[in-house]
């Protein structure tokens, strides 16, 4: 099921939410309203706010879909607050810097300076020397995750870099550099570990009134052994004369490690809408186990095998169709390839064999190419696609589309781009 808030939606969510806010108030003339009802209030959410049919919406609801999306990002990109200066890092050439260290992925250090706006990228592999007093989360080649502050120990020259990552005086391990992916900050405060990003595009044509917009984002909550994730994406395309399309996909994920390294368990669940395949909303719930194929500060392989439930409600003004359910198998594979502070290529697909209907089988795959501005800001070229080998009635059996426009990541780790699992 995908649904599709009003900014105004989000709005009253948060004043349902808030303690502060839900006291009874008083009007100029000192007349006390009532309290808030929060059930007539997510009453009329779902009355204004949420899209459930199938019927085509409106360039409005648009706006305010993308507002809420924007708003949804907005409001996880909960930065770190102050931290002092003191982190230290000493390049092979005898460089010494002394800021904030930000980060490591894709085999890039980040690094800021007080005297300088920017990020720096620094070539991890060129780093002699580093300490710092900030709690890190490191994880490593084979899967294991560390977390503590970083110190790097004495090493006879022409050998690799070793880092100390100490939590408690008694638990210390020492990690050989080039067996390190990522490091990214963490914090003892829930909110201050949130990482994520957003991807925008938009077009717009005056001679045909055409408008086309793309927005996804990701909020994720990485710890030591687990983490979680929600992703949303978001593609509209009108103009004059024409029907509207709309294509909107929402994931939840959690994963956990298992004891042997590079293998994890993972939980999902993903909701569509697609006005092209007749598809008023669709949503799949399962499980599976995966395993890291490739996991180095220059590629990231993952597979994943379970098995799911599937939910489909088709858009009944096109083809009274009646409600699909489905038991099916889940192989899905992700694919990210890193090169020096330049490009990131990102590649997902899910494989959806229905095994309560032998021979049917979905396919859902979404491909995204970045390329790095300035610090936290890329351009993206973008590609999503879902199939079905056998859809009910006279329905299309495929919706697919290419989207282009700015990437923006937030929170500890940098290298974070926005994705899906379906």
């Amino acid at each position: 099921m995908r649904w599709r808030l009003g900014c105004d939606g989000i709005a009253g969510s948060v004043l349902g939410i808030q303690p502060h806010l839900r006291k009874t108030f008083e009007t100029p003339p000192k007349k006390k309203l009532a309290p808030i009802d929060k059930a007539a209030m997510v009453e009329q959410l779902l009355d204004c706010g949420i899209h459930r049919g199938g019927v085509l919406m409106k360039t409005t609801t648009a706006v305010n879909s993308l507002a809420l999306i924007l708003c949804f990002s907005l409001l996880c990109a909960v930065p770190l607050f102050g931290r002092e200066n003191t982190d230290v890092i000493i390049m092979k050439n005898g460089d010494h810097l002394t800021g904030q260290i930000k980060g490591l992925g894709s085999g890039v250090l980040y690094f800021g300076l007080p005297y300088v706006i920017q990020t720096l990228s620094v070539d991890w592999s060129q780093v002699a020397h580093l300490k710092s007093t900030q709690l890190f989360l490191v994880k490593t080649q084979d899967g294991l995750v560390y977390r503590g502050v970083l110190n790097s120990t004495e090493t006879p020259a022409g050998h690799p870099l070793e880092i100390q990552v100490t939590e408690t005086p008694e638990n210390k391990v020492v990690l050989d550099s080039s067996h390190i992916v990522e490091v990214a900050l963490t914090s003892e405060k829930f909110f201050q570990r949130f990482t994520g990003g957003l991807n925008f595009g938009t077009i717009y044509s005056k001679g045909n009134q055409s408008v086309q917009y793309n927005i996804s984002g990701l909020a994720a909550y990485p710890r030591e052994r687990w983490g979680a994730q929600a992703g949303i994406s978001s593609n509209l395309s009108t103009a004059s004369g024409t029907t509207t399309s709309t294509h909107n996909q929402l994931t939840l994920g959690a994963m956990h490690l298992l004891p042997w390294n590079n293998y994890f368990y993972s939980g999902f669940d993903g909701f569509l809408q697609s006005s092209e395949q007749g598809i008023a909303h669709q949503n799949y719930v399962g499980a599976g186990i995966g395993r890291y194929l490739k996991n180095t500060n220059r590629a990231t392989i993952t597979l994943l095998g379970g098995a799911a439930w599937q939910n489909t409600v088709y858009n009944a003004t096109i083809i009274p169709i009646a409600t699909q359910n489905a038991a099916v198998g889940v192989i899905s594979t992700n694919v990210k390839l890193f090169k020096f502070n330049k490009t990131n290529l990102d590649l997902n697909g899910v494989l959806l064999p229905a095994l309560s209907q032998p021979g049917r089988v979905y396919f859902s795959t979404t491909a995204s190419y970045y390329i790095k501005i300035t610090g936290s800001l890329s351009w993206n070229l973008s590609f999503y696609g879902n199939w079905d080998t056998r859809p009910p009635g006279n329905l299309p059996g495929s919706d697919y589309g290419t989207t282009s426009g700015l990437s923006f990541t937030f929170g500890s780790s940098l290298r974070t781009a926005p994705t899906t699992l379906q």
